[in-house]
């Protein structure tokens, strides 16, 4: 399942990602990751969420996030929820391609919750986006 926190710059985004992946800690009994772009949030996020930098992995672009997501999925059946934070800074700011990167993880990930924050105005975002919109 596909959940998106869309909003610009400044409107709280990131803090209620940080909120959502500490509670899913206690609420959840399989694995918690979250994906960021740089390392802002190694000290707001549990100890026990598996925190990665994306920028370890050199990965740009939709094709290579989607591809390391489904790698993800298929090396730990544990993982119960993933988070990424600054999607849009990891992909590209193609929202046409977002939504169908979302759709194709969507039909991925099961019954595993990915939750993205999307960095842009709501008026620009596309139906294909807006659908998983929390």
């Amino acid at each position: 399942m596909i959940k998106a926190i869309i909003g610009t710059k400044g409107t709280g985004k990131t803090k209620r990602l940080i909120e959502m992946v500490n509670s899913a800690v206690d609420a959840e009994k399989g694995h918690i990751v979250c994906l960021e772009y740089g390392d802002g949030l190694k000290y707001d996020i549990s100890s026990q969420v598996r925190l990665i930098n994306i920028l370890d992995y050199n990965i740009k672009g939709f094709d290579a996030f989607c591809g390391f997501i489904k790698g993800l999925l298929a090396c730990n059946y544990d993982i119960s929820s993933i988070f990424v934070d600054g999607m849009l800074k990891i992909t590209g700011n193609d929202l046409e391609k977002l939504g169908e990167v979302l759709a194709d993880l969507n039909a991925t990930a099961g019954d595993v919750v990915i939750t993205v924050l999307v960095s842009a105005d709501l008026q620009n975002v596309p139906e294909s986006v807006k659908k998983y919109m929390i």
